[in-house]
């Protein structure tokens, strides 16, 4: 009999923790870039130029850009940030709270798209340049999800949650935002400060905690 219990232990252990793997999903560090409007395109490299497409990303339909951008702030400037496309409606730059502070911007936090009431910057591209007035962002942290994989997590589109990322200096991040569509694959997504610390490395996995 004790035999037989400590069978059942196994099972239940390995059971759980299949069941734990099929609700982690990657976390990936996202570091600073832009998405340029067909506007911003136009002025930056010329009328009706296309941007070059390079490397797929893991959101579908999403990819690297070869062309390069120089941010400049009032205090400061990035050369050879990354663009992302496609195309987007209105431009938006994202960086993390430390570049803020390099640039000298005061950067709010907010969600992809949510870009009203945000300050702006310098773009440059050689002797081209571009002001924005607006777009300028803290990504807030968020999952990308699709709709059968936040229905096994039991949330729903914007719901707010908390994430165990099990890394190097493992912890929980508080105050991510869910973002569940079809057109998504089920990624988390932190910037590099937040990488920083976590100790985040390929492949570390997060699971929502409630």
């Amino acid at each position: 009999m004790e035999r037989l219990n400590q069978v059942d232990q196994i099972v239940d252990e390995v059971v759980k923790r299949i069941q734990a793997q099929q609700l982690s999903f990657e976390v990936e560090a996202s570091g600073r870039h832009i998405h340029l409007s067909r506007a911003a395109v136009d002025a930056l490299f010329g009328e009706g130029y296309q941007l070059t497409k390079v490397k797929d990303l893991s959101q579908p339909g999403q990819f690297v850009c070869k062309e390069r951008i120089t941010l400049v702030g009032p205090k400061g400037m990035f050369k050879n940030v990354v663009i992302l496309g496609p195309e987007r409606s209105a431009s938006q730059v994202e960086v993390s709270m430390t570049d803020s502070r390099e640039l000298g911007v005061k950067v709010p936090i907010r969600e992809s798209g949510h870009i009203e009431g945000t300050p702006g910057v310098i773009l440059i591209n050689g002797e081209r340049s571009l002001k924005l007035d607006k777009g300028l962002i803290v990504a807030k942290r968020h999952i990308h999800m699709t709709p059968e994989d936040a229905k096994k997590n039991h949330v729903v589109n914007g719901e707010i949650v908390k994430v165990k990322v099990s890394a190097a200096r493992s912890l929980i991040f508080d105050d991510v935002v869910v973002r569940v569509s079809p057109k998504f694959a089920t990624y988390m997504h932190i910037d590099y400060d937040e990488a920083n610390a976590c100790g985040l490395e390929k492949g570390t996995r997060g699971m929502i905690v409630k």
